[in-house]
Protein backbone atom coordinates (compact mmCIF):
# COMPACT_ATOMS: atom_id res chain seq x y z
CA UNK A 1 0.00 0.00 0.00
CA UNK A 2 1.38 3.21 -1.18
CA UNK A 3 0.06 6.99 -0.64
CA UNK A 4 -1.88 6.56 -3.81
CA UNK A 5 -4.01 4.01 -1.93
CA UNK A 6 -4.69 6.06 0.78
CA UNK A 7 -5.35 9.04 -0.86
CA UNK A 8 -8.03 7.21 -2.90
CA UNK A 9 -8.96 5.51 -0.28
CA UNK A 10 -9.81 9.02 1.60
CA UNK A 11 -11.30 10.50 -1.16
CA UNK A 12 -14.11 7.90 -1.43
CA UNK A 13 -14.96 7.87 2.47
CA UNK A 14 -14.74 11.74 1.91
CA UNK A 15 -17.58 11.60 -1.18
CA UNK A 16 -19.53 9.19 0.81
CA UNK A 17 -19.35 11.50 4.00
CA UNK A 18 -20.16 14.86 2.36
CA UNK A 19 -22.95 13.12 0.63
CA UNK A 20 -24.29 11.39 3.75
CA UNK A 21 -23.93 14.37 6.27
CA UNK A 22 -25.79 16.48 3.71
CA UNK A 23 -28.68 14.22 3.06
CA UNK A 24 -29.05 13.94 6.82
CA UNK A 25 -29.10 17.80 7.24
CA UNK A 26 -31.48 17.86 4.59
CA UNK A 27 -33.96 15.60 6.37
CA UNK A 28 -33.44 17.19 9.39
CA UNK A 29 -34.44 20.85 7.43
CA UNK A 30 -37.63 19.84 6.85
CA UNK A 31 -40.31 21.41 8.34
CA UNK A 32 -43.87 20.46 9.67
CA UNK A 33 -45.31 23.81 7.88
CA UNK A 34 -44.51 25.82 5.21
CA UNK A 35 -41.99 28.72 4.56
CA UNK A 36 -43.11 31.95 4.65
CA UNK A 37 -44.37 33.10 1.30
CA UNK A 38 -44.93 29.54 0.00
CA UNK A 39 -48.12 29.03 2.22
CA UNK A 40 -50.35 28.41 -0.58
CA UNK A 41 -48.22 26.03 -2.63
CA UNK A 42 -49.22 23.00 -1.05
CA UNK A 43 -52.39 22.55 1.26
CA UNK A 44 -51.73 20.84 4.81
CA UNK A 45 -52.24 16.62 2.90
CA UNK A 46 -50.03 17.29 0.01
CA UNK A 47 -47.33 19.66 2.24
CA UNK A 48 -46.81 16.66 4.51
CA UNK A 49 -46.90 13.88 1.62
CA UNK A 50 -44.03 16.14 0.11
CA UNK A 51 -42.31 16.19 3.25
CA UNK A 52 -42.21 12.22 3.45
CA UNK A 53 -41.60 11.89 -0.25
CA UNK A 54 -38.37 13.92 0.44
CA UNK A 55 -37.52 11.88 3.93
CA UNK A 56 -37.95 8.39 1.52
CA UNK A 57 -35.96 9.90 -1.00
CA UNK A 58 -32.96 10.82 1.27
CA UNK A 59 -32.75 7.76 3.52
CA UNK A 60 -32.87 5.56 0.54
CA UNK A 61 -30.18 7.44 -1.25
CA UNK A 62 -28.49 6.93 2.30
CA UNK A 63 -28.63 3.76 1.81
CA UNK A 64 -27.66 3.33 -1.79
CA UNK A 65 -24.55 5.39 -0.94
CA UNK A 66 -23.38 3.35 1.45
CA UNK A 67 -23.91 0.49 0.00
CA UNK A 68 -22.03 0.89 -3.40
CA UNK A 69 -19.03 2.17 -1.29
CA UNK A 70 -19.10 -0.85 0.56
CA UNK A 71 -18.96 -2.87 -2.76
CA UNK A 72 -16.24 -1.19 -3.82
CA UNK A 73 -14.11 -1.33 -1.51
CA UNK A 74 -14.84 -4.84 -1.08
CA UNK A 75 -14.11 -6.20 -4.64
CA UNK A 76 -10.81 -3.66 -4.39
CA UNK A 77 -9.44 -5.21 -1.56
CA UNK A 78 -10.38 -9.28 -2.59
CA UNK A 79 -8.58 -8.46 -5.78
CA UNK A 80 -11.49 -8.17 -8.06
CA UNK A 81 -9.72 -5.81 -10.41
CA UNK A 82 -6.70 -8.10 -10.75
CA UNK A 83 -8.93 -11.18 -11.07
CA UNK A 84 -10.94 -9.48 -13.95
CA UNK A 85 -7.77 -8.49 -15.73
CA UNK A 86 -5.96 -11.41 -15.50
CA UNK A 87 -9.49 -13.38 -16.66
CA UNK A 88 -9.45 -10.78 -19.63
CA UNK A 89 -5.83 -11.14 -20.94
CA UNK A 90 -6.36 -15.07 -20.72
CA UNK A 91 -8.72 -14.52 -23.46
CA UNK A 92 -5.94 -13.80 -26.15
CA UNK A 93 -7.11 -10.76 -27.40
CA UNK A 94 -4.91 -7.48 -28.44
CA UNK A 95 -4.89 -4.43 -25.79
CA UNK A 96 -7.82 -2.56 -27.27
CA UNK A 97 -10.21 -5.76 -27.32
CA UNK A 98 -8.90 -6.70 -23.90
CA UNK A 99 -9.71 -3.42 -22.39
CA UNK A 100 -12.84 -3.70 -23.67
CA UNK A 101 -13.66 -7.20 -21.77
CA UNK A 102 -12.17 -5.58 -18.81
CA UNK A 103 -14.19 -2.12 -18.42
CA UNK A 104 -16.86 -3.77 -20.33
CA UNK A 105 -17.18 -6.30 -16.87
CA UNK A 106 -16.73 -3.82 -14.42
CA UNK A 107 -19.50 -2.01 -16.65
CA UNK A 108 -21.71 -5.14 -16.26
CA UNK A 109 -20.76 -5.59 -12.63
CA UNK A 110 -22.12 -2.10 -11.28
CA UNK A 111 -25.16 -2.09 -13.68
CA UNK A 112 -26.29 -5.66 -12.18
CA UNK A 113 -25.41 -4.48 -8.63
CA UNK A 114 -27.79 -1.26 -9.28
CA UNK A 115 -31.01 -3.34 -10.45
CA UNK A 116 -32.33 -4.37 -6.68
CA UNK A 117 -32.41 -0.70 -6.14
CA UNK A 118 -33.55 0.65 -9.41
CA UNK A 119 -36.16 -1.77 -8.73
CA UNK A 120 -36.98 -0.74 -5.59
CA UNK A 121 -36.97 3.39 -6.14
CA UNK A 122 -39.36 2.52 -9.31
CA UNK A 123 -41.81 -0.04 -7.95
CA UNK A 124 -41.66 0.47 -4.81
CA UNK A 125 -40.70 4.71 -3.55
CA UNK A 126 -42.37 5.92 -6.54
CA UNK A 127 -45.46 3.82 -7.04
CA UNK A 128 -46.01 4.38 -3.49
CA UNK A 129 -46.33 8.01 -4.34
CA UNK A 130 -48.18 7.99 -7.40
CA UNK A 131 -45.48 8.74 -9.76
CA UNK A 132 -44.65 5.33 -11.38
CA UNK A 133 -46.69 4.27 -14.51
CA UNK A 134 -43.83 1.98 -15.55
CA UNK A 135 -44.98 -1.81 -16.09
CA UNK A 136 -42.62 -4.57 -15.64
CA UNK A 137 -42.57 -5.41 -19.04
CA UNK A 138 -41.61 -2.02 -20.12
CA UNK A 139 -38.90 -1.14 -17.68
CA UNK A 140 -37.50 -4.31 -18.95
CA UNK A 141 -37.81 -3.84 -22.53
CA UNK A 142 -36.13 -0.12 -21.92
CA UNK A 143 -32.81 -1.66 -19.98
CA UNK A 144 -32.44 -4.22 -22.74
CA UNK A 145 -32.92 -1.13 -24.73
CA UNK A 146 -30.49 1.06 -22.80
CA UNK A 147 -28.02 -2.23 -22.82
CA UNK A 148 -27.96 -2.64 -26.66
CA UNK A 149 -27.22 1.34 -27.13
CA UNK A 150 -24.85 1.72 -24.48
CA UNK A 151 -23.18 -0.99 -26.45
CA UNK A 152 -23.60 0.50 -30.02
CA UNK A 153 -22.58 3.73 -28.78
CA UNK A 154 -19.72 3.31 -25.78
CA UNK A 155 -17.71 -0.15 -27.35
CA UNK A 156 -16.33 2.24 -30.37
CA UNK A 157 -15.96 5.13 -28.48
CA UNK A 158 -14.23 3.18 -25.95
CA UNK A 159 -12.17 1.34 -28.92
CA UNK A 160 -11.23 4.85 -30.35
CA UNK A 161 -9.96 6.50 -26.61
CA UNK A 162 -7.89 3.12 -25.85
CA UNK A 163 -6.17 2.78 -29.58
CA UNK A 164 -5.21 6.81 -29.43
CA UNK A 165 -3.89 6.59 -26.22
CA UNK A 166 -1.89 3.57 -27.10
CA UNK A 167 -0.52 4.70 -30.10
CA UNK A 168 -0.13 8.64 -30.81
CA UNK A 169 2.57 9.55 -27.51
CA UNK A 170 2.65 12.21 -25.54
CA UNK A 171 -0.43 14.57 -27.30
CA UNK A 172 -2.64 11.10 -26.97
CA UNK A 173 -5.23 13.45 -24.81
CA UNK A 174 -5.23 15.89 -26.97
CA UNK A 175 -6.97 13.70 -29.95
CA UNK A 176 -8.93 12.07 -27.54
CA UNK A 177 -10.16 15.14 -26.53
CA UNK A 178 -11.27 16.21 -29.86
CA UNK A 179 -12.30 12.57 -30.92
CA UNK A 180 -15.06 12.64 -27.72
CA UNK A 181 -16.32 15.87 -28.32
CA UNK A 182 -17.03 14.86 -31.90
CA UNK A 183 -19.11 12.21 -30.79
CA UNK A 184 -20.59 14.00 -28.43
CA UNK A 185 -21.56 16.54 -30.75
CA UNK A 186 -22.65 13.77 -33.29
CA UNK A 187 -24.89 12.71 -30.58
CA UNK A 188 -26.46 15.73 -30.02
CA UNK A 189 -27.22 16.24 -33.19
CA UNK A 190 -28.69 12.43 -33.86
CA UNK A 191 -30.38 11.79 -30.40
CA UNK A 192 -33.79 13.85 -31.50
CA UNK A 193 -34.05 11.75 -34.50
CA UNK A 194 -32.83 8.21 -33.50
CA UNK A 195 -31.92 7.77 -30.07
CA UNK A 196 -34.60 9.26 -28.18
CA UNK A 197 -37.75 7.63 -30.23
CA UNK A 198 -36.37 4.74 -29.40
CA UNK A 199 -37.83 5.47 -25.78
CA UNK A 200 -40.39 7.24 -26.28
CA UNK A 201 -43.27 8.53 -28.79
CA UNK A 202 -42.56 12.04 -30.24
CA UNK A 203 -46.04 13.21 -31.50
CA UNK A 204 -46.10 16.84 -32.96
CA UNK A 205 -48.57 19.16 -30.60
CA UNK A 206 -51.81 19.25 -32.59
CA UNK A 207 -53.02 22.45 -33.64
CA UNK A 208 -54.99 24.55 -31.89
CA UNK A 209 -54.67 27.72 -28.85
CA UNK A 210 -51.64 25.73 -27.30
CA UNK A 211 -49.25 25.19 -30.25
CA UNK A 212 -50.67 28.93 -31.52
CA UNK A 213 -49.47 30.52 -28.38
CA UNK A 214 -46.11 28.58 -28.28
CA UNK A 215 -45.70 29.71 -31.95
CA UNK A 216 -46.26 33.36 -31.89
CA UNK A 217 -43.73 33.52 -28.57
CA UNK A 218 -40.93 32.12 -30.40
CA UNK A 219 -41.13 33.69 -33.55
CA UNK A 220 -41.63 36.88 -31.48
CA UNK A 221 -37.82 36.02 -30.10
CA UNK A 222 -37.01 34.48 -33.27
CA UNK A 223 -35.77 31.10 -31.80
CA UNK A 224 -35.29 28.50 -34.49
CA UNK A 225 -36.68 25.22 -34.04
CA UNK A 226 -37.72 22.29 -36.59
CA UNK A 227 -40.84 21.24 -34.43
CA UNK A 228 -42.73 21.09 -31.38
CA UNK A 229 -43.30 17.71 -29.94
CA UNK A 230 -45.37 15.81 -27.31
CA UNK A 231 -43.82 13.35 -25.49
CA UNK A 232 -45.52 10.46 -24.16
CA UNK A 233 -44.05 10.60 -20.47
CA UNK A 234 -46.69 9.72 -18.62
CA UNK A 235 -46.40 6.11 -20.10
CA UNK A 236 -43.69 5.81 -17.43
CA UNK A 237 -44.12 8.76 -14.62
CA UNK A 238 -45.98 11.47 -13.55
CA UNK A 239 -43.26 13.49 -13.28
CA UNK A 240 -43.56 16.37 -15.39
CA UNK A 241 -40.77 18.37 -17.77
CA UNK A 242 -40.21 20.43 -20.96
CA UNK A 243 -37.38 21.09 -22.84
CA UNK A 244 -35.23 21.33 -26.13
CA UNK A 245 -32.81 18.35 -27.84
CA UNK A 246 -30.43 18.82 -30.88
CA UNK A 247 -28.78 21.04 -32.69
CA UNK A 248 -29.24 23.00 -35.71
CA UNK A 249 -32.05 21.28 -37.70
CA UNK A 250 -32.61 18.98 -35.34
CA UNK A 251 -33.95 21.17 -32.68
CA UNK A 252 -37.25 20.52 -31.34
CA UNK A 253 -39.14 21.45 -28.72
CA UNK A 254 -40.53 18.80 -26.60
CA UNK A 255 -43.43 19.18 -24.28
CA UNK A 256 -44.28 16.18 -21.92
CA UNK A 257 -48.11 15.23 -22.20
CA UNK A 258 -47.58 15.59 -18.16
CA UNK A 259 -47.23 18.95 -18.52
CA UNK A 260 -49.49 19.98 -20.78
CA UNK A 261 -52.08 18.28 -18.38
CA UNK A 262 -50.89 20.21 -15.11
CA UNK A 263 -50.37 23.38 -16.50
CA UNK A 264 -52.49 26.30 -18.27
CA UNK A 265 -51.48 27.32 -21.82
CA UNK A 266 -50.13 31.07 -20.59
CA UNK A 267 -48.03 28.93 -17.82
CA UNK A 268 -46.88 26.34 -20.84
CA UNK A 269 -45.88 29.30 -22.65
CA UNK A 270 -43.74 31.16 -19.56
CA UNK A 271 -41.93 27.62 -19.15
CA UNK A 272 -41.10 27.23 -22.43
CA UNK A 273 -40.19 31.21 -22.51
CA UNK A 274 -37.70 30.14 -19.79
CA UNK A 275 -36.29 27.28 -21.85
CA UNK A 276 -35.48 29.64 -24.86
CA UNK A 277 -34.45 32.59 -22.41
CA UNK A 278 -31.07 29.12 -21.74
CA UNK A 279 -30.61 29.53 -25.57
CA UNK A 280 -30.90 33.52 -25.74
CA UNK A 281 -28.70 34.05 -22.84
CA UNK A 282 -26.10 31.59 -24.32
CA UNK A 283 -25.89 28.97 -22.11
CA UNK A 284 -26.30 25.91 -23.63
CA UNK A 285 -23.31 26.87 -25.38
CA UNK A 286 -21.35 28.02 -22.63
CA UNK A 287 -22.53 24.63 -20.73
CA UNK A 288 -21.09 23.01 -23.62
CA UNK A 289 -17.87 24.83 -23.32
CA UNK A 290 -17.79 24.03 -19.71
CA UNK A 291 -18.35 20.36 -20.09
CA UNK A 292 -15.62 20.12 -22.74
CA UNK A 293 -12.87 21.98 -20.80
CA UNK A 294 -14.00 19.81 -18.23
CA UNK A 295 -13.48 16.55 -19.83
CA UNK A 296 -10.05 18.36 -21.06
CA UNK A 297 -8.85 18.33 -18.00
CA UNK A 298 -9.57 15.39 -17.07
CA UNK A 299 -7.88 13.39 -19.75
CA UNK A 300 -4.66 15.65 -19.57
CA UNK A 301 -4.78 14.52 -15.52
CA UNK A 302 -5.14 10.96 -16.91
CA UNK A 303 -2.60 11.17 -19.46
CA UNK A 304 0.00 12.27 -16.68
CA UNK A 305 -1.23 8.87 -14.68
CA UNK A 306 -1.36 6.47 -17.45
CA UNK A 307 0.20 3.26 -16.50
CA UNK A 308 2.04 4.83 -13.23
CA UNK A 309 3.16 1.80 -11.12
CA UNK A 310 2.09 3.26 -8.14
CA UNK A 311 -1.55 3.64 -9.15
CA UNK A 312 -1.60 0.08 -10.26
CA UNK A 313 -0.22 -1.18 -7.28
CA UNK A 314 -2.35 0.31 -5.07
CA UNK A 315 -5.61 -1.73 -6.66
CA UNK A 316 -3.21 -5.06 -5.91
CA UNK A 317 -2.58 -4.98 -9.90
CA UNK A 318 -0.20 -7.29 -11.42
CA UNK A 319 0.24 -5.33 -14.17
CA UNK A 320 -0.24 -2.11 -16.12
CA UNK A 321 -2.23 -1.58 -18.52
CA UNK A 322 -3.84 1.94 -20.64
CA UNK A 323 -7.31 0.29 -20.04
CA UNK A 324 -6.95 -0.03 -15.93
CA UNK A 325 -5.32 3.72 -15.85
CA UNK A 326 -8.65 4.86 -17.34
CA UNK A 327 -10.85 3.32 -14.31
CA UNK A 328 -8.80 3.70 -11.57
CA UNK A 329 -8.28 7.71 -12.60
CA UNK A 330 -11.67 7.97 -12.16
CA UNK A 331 -11.71 6.73 -8.81
CA UNK A 332 -8.08 8.86 -8.27
CA UNK A 333 -10.04 11.87 -9.77
CA UNK A 334 -12.92 12.04 -7.30
CA UNK A 335 -11.29 15.12 -4.36
CA UNK A 336 -11.11 17.25 -7.70
CA UNK A 337 -14.04 16.40 -8.91
CA UNK A 338 -15.52 17.29 -5.40
CA UNK A 339 -14.58 21.19 -5.55
CA UNK A 340 -15.49 21.59 -9.57
CA UNK A 341 -18.87 19.81 -9.55
CA UNK A 342 -20.37 22.52 -6.84
CA UNK A 343 -19.10 25.34 -8.93
CA UNK A 344 -21.10 23.97 -12.16
CA UNK A 345 -23.96 23.71 -9.92
CA UNK A 346 -23.53 27.16 -8.75
CA UNK A 347 -23.44 28.39 -12.45
CA UNK A 348 -26.41 26.64 -13.42
CA UNK A 349 -28.17 27.86 -10.67
CA UNK A 350 -27.35 31.09 -11.43
CA UNK A 351 -27.71 30.73 -15.29
CA UNK A 352 -31.84 29.75 -14.04
CA UNK A 353 -32.31 33.10 -12.94
CA UNK A 354 -31.44 34.66 -15.61
CA UNK A 355 -33.85 32.18 -17.78
CA UNK A 356 -36.42 33.54 -15.75
CA UNK A 357 -35.68 36.89 -15.69
CA UNK A 358 -35.95 36.33 -19.67
CA UNK A 359 -38.87 34.66 -19.60
CA UNK A 360 -40.56 37.20 -17.12
CA UNK A 361 -39.01 40.44 -19.85
CA UNK A 362 -40.22 38.96 -22.95
CA UNK A 363 -43.71 37.45 -22.30
CA UNK A 364 -44.69 40.31 -19.63
CA UNK A 365 -46.31 37.71 -17.61
CA UNK A 366 -44.34 36.80 -14.26
CA UNK A 367 -47.34 35.71 -12.26
CA UNK A 368 -47.89 32.70 -15.00
CA UNK A 369 -44.04 31.70 -14.28
CA UNK A 370 -44.73 31.76 -10.92
CA UNK A 371 -48.31 29.84 -10.92
CA UNK A 372 -46.59 27.46 -12.90
CA UNK A 373 -43.48 26.69 -11.04
CA UNK A 374 -45.71 26.51 -8.01
CA UNK A 375 -48.03 24.04 -10.20
CA UNK A 376 -45.18 21.94 -10.99
CA UNK A 377 -43.97 21.88 -7.36
CA UNK A 378 -46.82 20.38 -6.28
CA UNK A 379 -46.84 17.62 -8.92
CA UNK A 380 -43.46 16.49 -8.36
CA UNK A 381 -43.39 16.62 -4.28
CA UNK A 382 -40.56 19.90 -4.41
CA UNK A 383 -38.98 19.84 -0.73
CA UNK A 384 -39.80 23.42 -0.12
CA UNK A 385 -37.34 23.80 2.32
CA UNK A 386 -33.81 21.77 1.51
CA UNK A 387 -31.04 22.47 3.50
CA UNK A 388 -28.57 25.37 1.96
CA UNK A 389 -25.68 23.01 1.93
CA UNK A 390 -27.45 19.98 -0.07
CA UNK A 391 -28.82 22.68 -2.26
CA UNK A 392 -24.76 23.60 -2.88
CA UNK A 393 -24.12 20.02 -3.70
CA UNK A 394 -26.85 19.04 -5.73
CA UNK A 395 -29.23 21.45 -7.02
CA UNK A 396 -28.57 22.58 -10.18
CA UNK A 397 -31.75 25.26 -9.89
CA UNK A 398 -32.66 27.56 -7.15
CA UNK A 399 -34.97 26.40 -4.79
CA UNK A 400 -38.32 27.67 -5.40
CA UNK A 401 -38.53 30.18 -2.97
CA UNK A 402 -35.48 32.04 -4.27
CA UNK A 403 -37.13 31.55 -7.71
CA UNK A 404 -40.19 33.35 -6.69
CA UNK A 405 -38.78 36.10 -5.13
CA UNK A 406 -36.30 36.73 -7.82
CA UNK A 407 -38.95 36.94 -10.48
CA UNK A 408 -41.66 39.42 -8.54
CA UNK A 409 -38.18 41.31 -7.96
CA UNK A 410 -37.97 41.49 -11.96
CA UNK A 411 -41.67 41.90 -12.16
CA UNK A 412 -41.30 45.14 -9.80
CA UNK A 413 -38.40 46.33 -11.63
CA UNK A 414 -40.59 46.49 -15.03
CA UNK A 415 -43.19 48.57 -13.72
Amino acid sequence: MNFIFFIIIGAVILDLLIGSISSIMNIKSLRSEPPAGLEDVYDAEEYSHSQLYTRTQLRFSLVVGFFKVLLLLAFWFLGGFNYLDIQARELGLNSVWTGVVFIGSISVINTVSSIPFDLYSTFVIEQRFGFNKTTYTTYIVDNIKKTILSAVIGIPLLIGVLYFFENTGSLAWLYVWIFVVFVSLSIQVIAPVWIMPIFNKFTPLEEGALRDSIVNYVQDVKFGYSNIYVIDGSRRSAHSNAFFTGLGKTKRIALFDTLIDQLETNEIVSVIAHEVGHSKKGHIILGMILSTLHMGMMLFLLSLMMENTLLFEAFFMDETSVYASILFFALLFTPLDLVISPLLQAISRRHEYQADRWAVDTTGQGLDLISGLKKLSVKNLANLSPHPLFVILNYSHPPLLSRIEAIEEQIGANK
